[in-house]
Protein backbone atom coordinates (compact mmCIF):
# COMPACT_ATOMS: atom_id res chain seq x y z
CA UNK A 1 0.00 0.00 0.00
CA UNK A 2 1.07 3.56 -0.65
CA UNK A 3 1.37 5.94 2.30
CA UNK A 4 1.00 9.38 0.68
CA UNK A 5 2.32 12.63 2.10
CA UNK A 6 0.29 15.76 2.76
CA UNK A 7 0.03 18.32 -0.01
CA UNK A 8 0.67 21.03 2.60
CA UNK A 9 3.62 22.00 4.77
CA UNK A 10 3.22 21.42 8.55
CA UNK A 11 2.83 25.12 9.45
CA UNK A 12 0.50 26.17 6.61
CA UNK A 13 -3.10 27.08 7.33
CA UNK A 14 -4.23 24.50 4.82
CA UNK A 15 -5.63 21.05 5.52
CA UNK A 16 -4.62 17.96 3.54
CA UNK A 17 -7.29 16.59 1.21
CA UNK A 18 -9.72 14.09 2.68
CA UNK A 19 -8.76 11.40 0.17
CA UNK A 20 -5.09 11.76 1.18
CA UNK A 21 -5.99 11.51 4.85
CA UNK A 22 -8.27 8.54 4.23
CA UNK A 23 -5.57 6.61 2.38
CA UNK A 24 -3.06 7.34 5.14
CA UNK A 25 -5.44 6.27 7.91
CA UNK A 26 -6.39 3.12 6.00
CA UNK A 27 -2.73 2.08 5.96
CA UNK A 28 -2.25 2.88 9.65
CA UNK A 29 -5.42 0.98 10.59
CA UNK A 30 -4.32 -2.10 8.66
CA UNK A 31 -0.89 -1.94 10.29
CA UNK A 32 -2.33 -1.64 13.79
CA UNK A 33 -5.47 -3.81 13.52
CA UNK A 34 -5.48 -5.99 10.38
CA UNK A 35 -8.52 -8.18 9.72
CA UNK A 36 -7.27 -11.53 8.38
CA UNK A 37 -10.75 -12.46 7.10
CA UNK A 38 -11.00 -9.45 4.78
CA UNK A 39 -8.53 -8.81 1.93
CA UNK A 40 -9.67 -5.17 1.74
CA UNK A 41 -8.64 -4.45 5.34
CA UNK A 42 -6.24 -7.31 6.03
CA UNK A 43 -2.51 -7.36 6.81
CA UNK A 44 -0.14 -5.18 4.78
CA UNK A 45 3.03 -6.73 3.37
CA UNK A 46 4.71 -3.65 1.87
CA UNK A 47 4.26 0.06 2.58
CA UNK A 48 5.62 2.44 -0.06
CA UNK A 49 6.18 5.97 1.27
CA UNK A 50 7.88 9.11 -0.07
CA UNK A 51 10.51 10.65 2.20
CA UNK A 52 8.19 13.54 2.98
CA UNK A 53 5.63 11.25 4.65
CA UNK A 54 8.44 9.47 6.52
CA UNK A 55 9.84 12.75 7.88
CA UNK A 56 6.63 14.40 9.01
CA UNK A 57 5.44 13.62 12.56
CA UNK A 58 1.81 12.59 12.89
CA UNK A 59 -0.66 12.34 15.75
CA UNK A 60 0.08 9.28 17.83
CA UNK A 61 -2.44 6.45 17.75
CA UNK A 62 -4.11 7.19 14.41
CA UNK A 63 -4.16 3.47 13.67
CA UNK A 64 -6.49 2.97 16.65
CA UNK A 65 -9.20 5.21 15.19
CA UNK A 66 -12.06 2.91 14.29
CA UNK A 67 -13.56 3.30 10.80
CA UNK A 68 -17.31 3.27 10.38
CA UNK A 69 -18.00 -0.22 9.03
CA UNK A 70 -21.24 -1.82 7.84
CA UNK A 71 -22.15 -4.96 5.93
CA UNK A 72 -25.34 -6.18 4.31
CA UNK A 73 -27.55 -8.07 6.76
CA UNK A 74 -25.98 -6.38 9.78
CA UNK A 75 -28.11 -4.70 12.45
CA UNK A 76 -27.18 -1.08 13.20
CA UNK A 77 -28.85 2.04 14.53
CA UNK A 78 -28.93 4.70 11.80
CA UNK A 79 -28.67 7.56 14.29
CA UNK A 80 -25.55 6.01 15.84
CA UNK A 81 -23.95 5.58 12.42
CA UNK A 82 -24.70 9.22 11.55
CA UNK A 83 -23.15 10.35 14.84
CA UNK A 84 -20.07 8.19 14.19
CA UNK A 85 -19.61 9.67 10.71
CA UNK A 86 -19.89 13.21 12.10
CA UNK A 87 -17.32 12.37 14.80
CA UNK A 88 -15.01 11.04 12.06
CA UNK A 89 -15.08 14.49 10.40
CA UNK A 90 -17.50 13.62 7.59
CA UNK A 91 -19.60 16.60 6.46
CA UNK A 92 -23.39 16.18 6.34
CA UNK A 93 -24.84 17.53 3.09
CA UNK A 94 -28.06 17.37 1.10
CA UNK A 95 -26.45 15.58 -1.86
CA UNK A 96 -23.18 13.63 -1.72
CA UNK A 97 -20.73 14.87 -4.35
CA UNK A 98 -17.27 14.76 -2.79
CA UNK A 99 -15.21 12.43 -0.65
CA UNK A 100 -15.75 12.96 3.05
CA UNK A 101 -19.48 13.73 2.73
CA UNK A 102 -22.63 11.88 3.79
CA UNK A 103 -26.37 12.43 3.41
CA UNK A 104 -29.47 10.91 5.01
CA UNK A 105 -32.85 10.58 3.33
CA UNK A 106 -35.34 8.55 5.32
CA UNK A 107 -33.85 5.07 5.66
CA UNK A 108 -31.14 5.67 3.06
CA UNK A 109 -27.61 6.70 3.98
CA UNK A 110 -25.17 7.90 1.30
CA UNK A 111 -21.48 7.98 2.23
CA UNK A 112 -18.39 8.83 0.17
CA UNK A 113 -15.37 7.32 1.96
CA UNK A 114 -12.06 8.95 0.95
CA UNK A 115 -10.64 5.55 0.01
CA UNK A 116 -13.37 4.63 -2.49
CA UNK A 117 -13.69 5.45 -6.19
CA UNK A 118 -17.48 5.78 -5.89
CA UNK A 119 -19.76 6.68 -2.95
CA UNK A 120 -21.91 4.03 -1.31
CA UNK A 121 -25.65 3.91 -0.67
CA UNK A 122 -26.80 1.97 2.40
CA UNK A 123 -30.48 1.07 2.56
CA UNK A 124 -31.91 0.41 6.02
CA UNK A 125 -35.07 -1.52 6.85
CA UNK A 126 -35.61 -0.53 10.44
CA UNK A 127 -32.30 -1.41 12.13
CA UNK A 128 -31.30 -3.91 9.43
CA UNK A 129 -28.83 -3.03 6.69
CA UNK A 130 -30.73 -4.34 3.69
CA UNK A 131 -28.28 -3.52 0.89
CA UNK A 132 -25.08 -1.58 0.19
CA UNK A 133 -24.40 -0.43 -3.37
CA UNK A 134 -22.08 1.98 -5.12
CA UNK A 135 -23.66 4.88 -6.98
CA UNK A 136 -22.57 7.53 -9.47
CA UNK A 137 -22.06 11.09 -8.32
CA UNK A 138 -23.11 12.54 -11.67
CA UNK A 139 -26.65 11.12 -11.85
CA UNK A 140 -26.97 9.46 -8.40
CA UNK A 141 -27.87 6.13 -10.03
CA UNK A 142 -27.03 2.93 -8.20
CA UNK A 143 -24.25 0.66 -9.45
CA UNK A 144 -23.11 -2.81 -8.39
CA UNK A 145 -23.38 -4.22 -4.90
CA UNK A 146 -20.43 -3.39 -2.62
CA UNK A 147 -19.45 -6.91 -1.56
CA UNK A 148 -17.13 -5.73 1.23
CA UNK A 149 -19.71 -3.24 2.54
CA UNK A 150 -18.90 0.18 3.96
CA UNK A 151 -15.45 0.85 5.43
CA UNK A 152 -15.09 4.56 6.10
CA UNK A 153 -11.92 5.78 7.86
CA UNK A 154 -11.89 9.30 9.36
CA UNK A 155 -11.37 12.25 7.03
CA UNK A 156 -9.04 14.22 9.31
CA UNK A 157 -5.96 13.30 11.31
CA UNK A 158 -6.96 15.71 14.08
CA UNK A 159 -10.41 14.95 15.47
CA UNK A 160 -12.20 17.48 17.67
CA UNK A 161 -12.46 15.45 20.85
CA UNK A 162 -13.36 17.04 24.19
CA UNK A 163 -9.69 17.07 25.18
CA UNK A 164 -8.62 18.80 21.95
CA UNK A 165 -11.34 21.43 22.36
CA UNK A 166 -10.35 22.09 25.97
CA UNK A 167 -6.71 22.60 25.01
CA UNK A 168 -7.69 24.89 22.15
CA UNK A 169 -9.73 27.03 24.52
CA UNK A 170 -6.78 27.38 26.91
CA UNK A 171 -4.33 28.15 24.09
CA UNK A 172 -6.63 30.82 22.65
CA UNK A 173 -6.12 32.84 25.84
CA UNK A 174 -2.32 32.45 25.68
CA UNK A 175 -2.03 33.18 21.95
CA UNK A 176 -4.62 35.80 20.96
CA UNK A 177 -3.04 36.09 17.50
CA UNK A 178 -4.43 32.60 16.82
CA UNK A 179 -7.77 33.30 18.47
CA UNK A 180 -9.80 32.94 15.28
CA UNK A 181 -8.40 29.47 14.59
CA UNK A 182 -8.32 28.19 18.16
CA UNK A 183 -11.71 29.69 19.00
CA UNK A 184 -13.49 27.73 16.30
CA UNK A 185 -11.64 24.54 17.24
CA UNK A 186 -12.75 25.07 20.86
CA UNK A 187 -16.35 25.29 19.60
CA UNK A 188 -16.00 21.98 17.78
CA UNK A 189 -15.85 23.50 14.30
CA UNK A 190 -13.40 21.88 11.88
CA UNK A 191 -11.43 24.69 10.22
CA UNK A 192 -8.93 24.82 7.40
CA UNK A 193 -5.38 24.40 8.64
CA UNK A 194 -6.17 23.20 12.14
CA UNK A 195 -3.78 20.27 11.65
CA UNK A 196 -0.89 22.73 11.93
CA UNK A 197 -1.65 22.98 15.66
CA UNK A 198 -1.82 19.22 16.27
CA UNK A 199 1.47 19.06 18.25
CA UNK A 200 0.06 21.32 20.98
CA UNK A 201 -3.48 19.96 20.90
CA UNK A 202 -2.61 16.28 21.45
CA UNK A 203 -0.40 14.42 23.92
CA UNK A 204 2.15 12.86 21.57
CA UNK A 205 3.37 12.73 17.99
CA UNK A 206 5.08 9.82 16.23
CA UNK A 207 6.65 8.90 12.90
CA UNK A 208 5.57 6.34 10.32
CA UNK A 209 8.58 4.21 11.23
CA UNK A 210 7.32 4.04 14.83
CA UNK A 211 4.15 2.17 13.81
CA UNK A 212 5.73 -0.49 11.60
CA UNK A 213 5.71 -3.99 13.06
CA UNK A 214 8.69 -5.13 15.07
CA UNK A 215 11.32 -6.60 12.78
CA UNK A 216 10.06 -4.78 9.70
CA UNK A 217 12.71 -4.05 7.07
CA UNK A 218 13.16 -0.53 5.67
CA UNK A 219 14.55 -0.23 2.15
CA UNK A 220 15.69 3.18 0.87
CA UNK A 221 15.61 3.49 -2.91
CA UNK A 222 18.25 5.87 -4.29
CA UNK A 223 19.61 7.02 -0.88
CA UNK A 224 21.46 10.06 -2.20
CA UNK A 225 18.35 11.39 -3.91
CA UNK A 226 16.29 10.76 -0.78
CA UNK A 227 18.88 12.58 1.35
CA UNK A 228 18.85 15.55 -1.00
CA UNK A 229 15.07 15.65 -1.04
CA UNK A 230 14.93 15.55 2.76
CA UNK A 231 17.38 18.46 3.01
CA UNK A 232 15.33 20.46 0.50
CA UNK A 233 12.14 19.82 2.48
CA UNK A 234 13.71 21.15 5.66
CA UNK A 235 15.07 24.22 3.87
CA UNK A 236 11.77 24.93 2.12
CA UNK A 237 9.83 24.63 5.35
CA UNK A 238 12.23 27.03 7.09
CA UNK A 239 11.93 29.55 4.26
CA UNK A 240 8.14 29.44 4.39
CA UNK A 241 8.17 29.98 8.15
CA UNK A 242 10.54 32.94 7.90
CA UNK A 243 8.40 34.45 5.15
CA UNK A 244 5.31 34.04 7.36
CA UNK A 245 6.95 35.90 10.23
CA UNK A 246 8.15 38.62 7.85
CA UNK A 247 4.56 39.06 6.71
CA UNK A 248 3.46 39.22 10.34
CA UNK A 249 5.90 42.05 10.99
CA UNK A 250 4.22 43.92 8.13
CA UNK A 251 0.75 43.51 9.62
CA UNK A 252 -0.18 40.07 8.32
CA UNK A 253 -1.41 37.02 10.24
CA UNK A 254 1.00 35.18 12.50
CA UNK A 255 1.93 31.69 11.31
CA UNK A 256 0.59 28.76 13.27
CA UNK A 257 3.39 28.12 15.74
CA UNK A 258 3.96 26.57 19.11
CA UNK A 259 6.36 27.02 21.98
CA UNK A 260 7.72 23.50 21.49
CA UNK A 261 8.72 21.29 18.57
CA UNK A 262 6.17 18.67 17.52
CA UNK A 263 8.40 15.66 18.08
CA UNK A 264 11.16 14.23 20.19
CA UNK A 265 14.90 14.08 19.59
CA UNK A 266 14.68 11.98 16.42
CA UNK A 267 16.83 13.49 13.63
CA UNK A 268 14.06 12.71 11.13
CA UNK A 269 11.86 15.40 12.65
CA UNK A 270 13.71 18.24 10.94
CA UNK A 271 10.92 19.15 8.53
CA UNK A 272 8.45 19.77 11.32
CA UNK A 273 10.96 21.43 13.63
CA UNK A 274 11.79 23.95 10.96
CA UNK A 275 8.12 24.92 10.88
CA UNK A 276 7.74 25.70 14.58
CA UNK A 277 9.29 28.15 17.04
Amino acid sequence: MEYPSWETLPHERLSPRSDTVGRRLAVLRRLAHPRPDDPETGPVSVVVAPVRSVLQPQVKGLGDLEPVALRGGQRADLDEIVAALAAAAYARVELVEKRGEFAVRGGILDVFPPTEEHPLRIEFWGDDVEEIRYFKVADQRSLEVAEHGLWAPPCRELLLTDDVRTRARALAEQHPELGDLLGRIAEGIAVEGMESLAPVLVDDMELLLDVLPEGAMAVVCDPERVRTRATDLVATSQEFLQASWAATAGGGEAPSTSARPPCGPSPTCGTARASWT
